[in-house]
């Protein structure tokens, strides 16, 4: 795990996130167990299942008796739009406020990001 200074918990969590959101744990796939995940990351299960439990509450995974746990249906899109949702919150927000800022429209914006992207690829 990373030491980026949030709980390990939290860490946990958005690995198993972002592996639904890349395919590699599909909709009612199996999710690796917490003795699995804290052997893995050599931490405490309590510290995983705390994790795992939070993606529960969440309903992106669910519990099958005796089983364990799985990706609950439209996890992935649930996933996404809630990154998604983050993501505007995060950048676009204040790249808009300082495109106001700097005078620029809409219409300059779109062309920024365009020919920045344009030399990115």
């Amino acid at each position: 795990m990373r030491d980026d200074g949030r709980p390990l918990f939290l860490q946990i969590a958005e690995q198993i996130e972002g592996s639904i959101i890349d395919g590699s744990l599909p909709e009612e796939g199996q999710v690796p167990s917490t003795n699995e995940l804290a052997a893995f990351h050599r931490i405490n299960p309590a510290t995983a299942a705390k994790g795992v439990n939070q993606l529960v509450a969440d309903g992106v995974l669910y519990k099958r008796r005796g089983i364990g746990m799985f990706v609950s249906t439209g996890a992935r899109t649930q996933l996404l739009e809630r990154r998604r949702d983050e993501f505007a919150k995060e950048f676009i927000g204040p790249l808009l406020a300082e495109a106001q800022r700097l005078g620029m429209d809409s219409e300059q914006l779109k062309k920024m990001i365009d020919v920045w992207g344009d030399e990115q690829a």
